[in-house]
């Protein structure tokens, strides 16, 4: 093959050694910061055509025993948390599963099936209400012995809001006004009972009524009378994420988020991003360096760059090509359908040119001047996590970017996205997670029992 490879273009090449990324200095007697790591797992990997991959576990996806394979593997590789996204509808099904097992019935199982890994869904601030998802929330705390997380979203398609009683989606300004008071009566809800309230006194009481709270909530968007019927759970409250990218979304985080899952293709973008985070939390009075903001990873890893290499190239073969090139047209709003596959990317006009939808575009564009892909590649790109940074190479060069992103506040951690599971999964806990604990950047051993502590102590 020719030009799909250029190593010396592509950001998934080993960074040369002027580029090596630098240890930061710490003050003496500091604790080492070490990376945060969630496994993001959907359906049979985040490649679009994971599904299609000999051996794929496509069969198996209403299957727990798969899930909880693949949290052992997390925990395996000490991974802080494992996550599950949700959607209320289910798209075009021709291309591939989207969603299958309800998350928080996946996740009480899971906690069964492992003892440390945090376990973090997504539930919907638009679809569900405060004592709900406060009550399920509370109970995998319960389940989990305090490993239970929540991705606070609001949803945004008109699908799923006529699955929930709704014509479309409320506008986005409502939507995050319902969420504030939505994550406001939820932890009201969870500190509703005193943690000393239950004393289960065979002569006595078994709760002291003084000790649960009423909250006589009259919102807006809610009546809420509590208290909740589950006591307080090991946790207090479950950690909470966030992962809006809008101003409304980023004052959310920043009011009430612990962890913020991001997206940015390079390391420019992410810094730009972790700025303007960071400082959303200040302005919040809030100290910026408890809340860990974790960009998207996906990454193919191999014992040398070409085996990486045609780890991705084996999946992106397996794209329908017609479906991924229309995809693209819509991104680029232009006719792809006769583009050359292995010919590079044709010239496509500057941002500021650009009348559509800016973000994807924007990214697209970004990965044209970076990588010079081919058009199959640069679809490949897109079908495995979109936006998000993709790393492709050895342990050490994946390490070595890592790395750069920690080292030159991109990043606290990262949302890994395996593009192919479980293979992909493996590879990082296997050969990846060794080199980061050989520089001291990731934990050797759990050393908190809870998600909350796997994010605070290491």
């Amino acid at each position: 093959m020719a030009a799909p490879h250029d190593t010396a273009r592509t950001p998934s090449a080993a960074p040369a050694a002027s580029t090596r990324p630098t240890q930061v200095n710490q003050p003496p007697g500091t604790p080492a910061r070490t990376l945060r790591l969630n496994a993001f797992l959907y359906g049979a990997g985040h490649h679009q055509a994971a599904w299609r991959a000999p051996g794929s576990p496509v069969h198996r996806l209403t299957d727990i025993a798969y899930y909880e394979e693949l949290a052992r593997t997390a925990e395996r590789g000490l991974f802080d948390a494992v996550f599950f996204a949700d959607g209320h509808s289910v798209g075009d099904v021709s291309g591939g599963p989207r969603w299958s097992l309800e998350p928080l019935t996946a996740l009480s199982a899971m906690a069964r099936a492992t003892e440390r890994v945090g376990l973090v869904c997504t539930v919907s601030t638009t679809f569900f209400t405060p004592f709900h998802a406060a009550r399920m929330l509370a109970s995998l705390d319960h389940i989990s012995g305090g490993r239970a997380g929540w991705n606070v979203v609001t949803s945004m398609w008109d699908s799923e809001a006529r699955n929930h009683g709704y014509r479309a989606m409320p506008t986005k300004d409502e939507r995050y006004e319902r969420a504030r008071e939505f994550v406001e009566v939820a932890r009201a809800l969870w500190a509703s009972w005193d943690e000393d309230a239950v004393t289960a006194d065979p002569e006595g009481r078994w709760a002291e009524p003084s000790k649960l709270h009423r909250l006589h909530h009259e919102g807006r968007h809610f009546l809420v009378d509590g208290p909740l019927t589950v006591p307080r759970s090991p946790q207090g409250e479950p950690v909470l994420f966030q992962a809006g990218a809008s101003g409304p979304g980023k004052a959310l985080a920043a009011d009430f988020a612990e962890g913020i899952y991001a997206v940015a293709y390079d390391l420019p973008a992410a810094q730009e991003y972790y700025a303007a985070v960071k400082a959303e939390v200040a302005r919040a009075g809030r100290d910026p360096g408890s809340v860990i903001v974790m960009p998207g990873l996906v990454t193919y890893v191999g014992r040398t760059h070409e085996e990486a290499l045609e780890k991705q190239a084996s999946v992106d073969r397996l794209l329908p090509v017609e479906q991924s090139l229309a995809q693209l047209s819509t991104f680029v709003e232009q006719d792809c359908a006769q583009w050359d596959l292995d010919a590079p990317v044709p010239t496509l006009p500057p941002l500021e040119e650009f009348t559509g939808p800016q973000g994807r575009y924007g990214t697209i564009l970004r990965i044209i001047e970076a990588e010079r892909p081919t058009v199959r590649q640069l679809l490949g790109r897109l079908a495995a996590g979109g936006g998000h940074c993709t790393m492709v190479g050895t342990p050490e060069s994946i390490a070595d970017r890592m790395q750069e992103w920690f080292d030159n506040a991109g990043a606290d951690g990262f949302n890994l996205m395996p593009p192919v599971q479980p293979d992909s999964l493996d590879d990082f806990v296997d050969l990846v997670v060794p080199e980061l604990q050989r520089r001291g950047l990731f934990r050797t051993a759990y050393t908190a029992t809870t998600l909350r502590g796997h994010l605070t102590r290491g």
